[in-house]
């Protein structure tokens, strides 16, 4: 495993999540799908679709639901990603 790049990966998470806050739904695809593509332990694998439903859910109503913004969290597992998933608009 490539340490460096699967920080990488993590950094595109925290993208997706800041571009998610952001109301930023193009850019917050382009990163989970880059957070994926890096990830080598399989830490992301339902991260890509999770930021896809929250991201047509700002589409459709600017905000991301509460079960949307828990099952985000639980997949980051604790730590910074989780609360920032958290933190989304709702």
């Amino acid at each position: 495993m490539d340490g460096q790049q699967q920080r990488k990966a993590l950094s595109a998470a925290e993208s997706a999540l800041r571009a998610l806050a952001a109301g930023e739904t193009g850019r917050a695809r382009t990163a989970a799908d880059k957070a994926a593509s890096l990830d080598q332990v399989g830490a992301y694998s339902g991260f890509i679709g999770l930021v896809s439903r929250a991201a047509g859910e700002i589409e459709q109503s600017g905000r991301v639901l509460p079960e949307t913004k828990q099952a985000l969290a639980d997949s980051l597992g604790p730590g910074p990603l989780a609360a920032l998933a958290e933190d989304l608009p709702g």
